[in-house]
């Protein structure tokens, strides 16, 4: 069973936030919350957050399911970002000119599955 969570039109760059999903990606909950504990930018919090999050949820979904699912078996199986709408402002500059100023958004994906599952696709 596969478990996907997304955090949508975060207001961090697509590309600072591939830093830390590539740290992440392939490696068990635990793993990956120990390098986001120590992983100094600003991408890492949301990305632990988001993991957090996917682990109550499996973990309610488990209960309400009455099925045994161990949160230590679970590896991350796939996580990717895509680029979010760009929200455009304008800065004003010299002799009555303006330059635009970006503001980039990102949609932060992970997937999660059991162990048992994710060592038979490697």
């Amino acid at each position: 069973m596969e478990y996907r969570v997304t955090h949508r039109f975060a207001r961090i760059s697509a590309r600072k936030t591939r830093y830390v999903i590539d740290l992440v990606r392939g490696r068990t909950v635990n793993e990956a919350l120990q390098i986001l504990n120590f992983t100094r930018r600003r991408a890492a919090d949301m990305v632990k957050k988001l993991l957090n999050s996917a682990v109550a949820n499996v973990t309610y979904e488990a209960q309400r399911k009455r099925q045994d699912i161990d949160t230590d078996s679970l590896r991350i199986v796939k996580a990717y970002v895509d680029g979010g709408p760009t929200v455009k402002r304008w800065r004003p500059r010299a002799r009555g000119r303006a330059m635009p100023i970006r503001k980039r958004t990102s949609h932060i994906v992970l997937v999660l599955s059991q162990e048992a599952a994710a060592t038979n696709s490697q």
